[in-house]
């Protein structure tokens, strides 16, 4: 381990979670609510939510303590610092909902090269990353990324809850009715969610 690594690095499965079960991270949080929804949905995985603003996060953390969730859990960071967090090949699947979509400072963009290649050095090699947003800046950019640096697009739509929501297959379709509060407020306001599965 180097220096300032965190000490749960490479230790996930047996110190933290206390099974082998895949690892399931969602950057950039908030309060939560889909690394819960998603806790709730499937128990034969781990979710770990992680964000900087640790009173949102409370709100998801007591709703897992709450429901008994022992597959859930939440890490207080800058997604700059998660490399120190985890181990080569300890994570499975990347969630990237409704992240801001900086857009005076696309490198700050967490579907940006230098945040996938953080993610490349823990993720799984064939480990899916999620984008779930409304903005059309973001999903336009991360399609831009994918075609520059030769990620696979698995599924791909620009009108989520729209006629091409058909095209998803069923698992896809199950996880995608998880719905953050902010989620359900683009929705009402008439934003088209967009949503790219792919892999690095």
């Amino acid at each position: 381990m180097k220096s300032g690594d965190f000490a749960l690095k490479g230790k996930w499965h047996q110190e933290f979670f206390k099974n082998d079960n895949p690892i399931v991270l969602e950057l950039g949080c908030g309060k939560g609510e889909y690394a819960v929804g998603l806790a709730r949905r499937y128990p034969e995985k781990n979710f770990l939510g992680v964000d900087i603003k640790g009173a949102r996060m409370f709100i998801g953390a007591k709703q897992a303590i709450d429901e008994n969730l022992n597959n859930v859990g939440f890490l207080r960071t800058r997604i700059e610092f998660i490399h120190a967090f985890f181990a080569e090949n300890e994570i499975d699947e990347i969630w990237l909902t409704f992240s801001d979509p900086q857009p005076n400072k696309p490198k700050k963009r967490l579907s940006y090269k230098r945040y996938i290649d953080m993610y490349r050095a823990f993720l799984k090699p064939g480990g899916i990353v999620h984008l779930k947003t409304d903005s059309d800046l973001l999903y336009e950019s991360t399609l831009e990324e994918i075609a520059e640096n030769g990620y696979q697009i698995i599924q791909d739509t620009n009108d989520l809850y729209g006629t091409l929501v058909h095209d998803l297959d069923q698992e896809t379709r199950e996880i995608l009715e998880i719905r953050t509060h902010y989620e359900s407020l683009f929705s009402a306001k008439g934003y088209k969610i967009k949503y790219i599965k792919f892999t690095i």
